[in-house]
């Protein structure tokens, strides 16, 4: 991409503008979007005021606020060049981003491909997934570093979602033979009651959000068929005692609601060529009053055991609604009498 970025004072403020020049047209029509919302959008979260000049676009703002837009609008073409479309998630992780660095140390030896010019990209068989934080982006690396990982924080900060983008991305290039993922069987504050069918229909409602991940990533006929084969595995924690989980990307969700002692069992299940992930989020607790999550004792007792990463995600990191990052500040400010 040739870029001309030039700043020149405006008149009659002392407000001054970049002036990026875009070679492509077409892309650049994309780059705009319809109406121009996606200029809108940048706009909007960066305090700017972008103007559409031929093939060139003026950014008029703070000198910060200025450059960062420009490099926003850098990356996103960049992505449009690579044949890739853009929607408002993409513009909003880019905006959250910090710019990219020219290296990127810490990364494993053949995911070099992942990781390169700064960038974070786990590709799967239906999408390109992208970190949309920093903390996303030390969590996917932390992923491919280490044999295992906990990402701990809200709803909605890609904990799970990622892992899972990761696993597949591990299974399909074949850096491992299979995917397991684990949730404990864990009521959210109501009983149920009994559930009809058999043991696949009792604890499906449970482990939904891990089918919806990873439909999200692999074709449903694929998903279906690895299933059956046992290459991929969905089941309750109480399932993995006994087990030794080797040549396996592992996750457990939900993991706050795992007991000290099912948090033992679980950790313990690691075996050779394996990669396990440990997510979870502290205030979403549904353990009987009295009983210690198993995540806040893993905290406790592993934090200086080398070669286990600790992730960590606040309200910041959402990339859900943006209602969904306000209302758990509020509940996090919220404090009992």
């Amino acid at each position: 991409m040739a870029i001309r970025a030039l700043t020149q004072p405006t008149p009659p403020e002392d407000a001054t503008e970049t002036l990026l020049e875009f070679p492509d047209n077409r892309l650049l029509i994309d780059l705009c979007g319809e109406f121009d919302r996606n200029l809108a959008q940048i706009e909007h979260a960066l305090d700017v005021h972008i103007l559409r000049r031929g093939n060139q676009l003026a950014v008029m703002g703070a000198g910060d606020a200025r450059q960062r837009a420009a490099e926003v609008l850098e990356g996103l073409y960049q992505k449009l060049e690579a044949g890739r479309g853009i929607d408002p998630g993409d513009i909003d992780g880019e905006i959250r981003m910090a710019p990219p660095e020219a290296e990127g140390g810490g990364r494993p030896g053949d995911q070099m491909e992942l990781f390169q010019g700064g960038r974070v990209e786990i590709k799967t068989r239906k999408k390109l997934v992208e970190p949309r934080t920093d903390a996303q982006k030390a969590y996917v690396k932390a992923l491919y570093a280490n044999e295992l990982a906990f990402g701990i924080g809200p709803a909605g900060t890609g904990k799970t979602y990622l892992a899972v983008a990761v696993g597949v991305n591990m299974f399909i290039s074949g850096h491992v033979d299979r995917i397991i993922l684990s949730r404990p069987a864990v009521e959210a504050g109501e009983r149920l009651g009994f559930l009809p069918g058999d043991m696949k229909d009792k604890v499906d409602p449970y482990m939904q959000p891990l089918y919806d991940a990873l439909n999200d990533f692999l074709p449903g006929k694929q998903v279906a068929k690895l299933i059956e084969e046992k290459r991929i595995e969905i089941a309750p924690l109480a399932f993995m005692r006994g087990r030794t989980l080797s040549n396996a990307f592992v996750v457990l969700d939900e993991a706050q609601n795992a007991t000290s002692m099912q948090m033992k069992m679980f950790l313990t299940r690691l075996g050779e060529g394996s990669r396990m992930v440990v997510t979870g989020d502290r205030s979403q607790v549904d353990l009987p009053r009295g009983v210690t999550s198993g995540l806040r004792d893993a905290e406790r007792i592993l934090g200086d055991v080398s070669n286990i990463a600790f992730n960590y995600f606040t309200a910041k990191d959402v990339v859900r609604h943006p209602l969904v990052a306000a209302i758990i500040e509020a509940y996090d400010a919220d404090t009992p009498a």
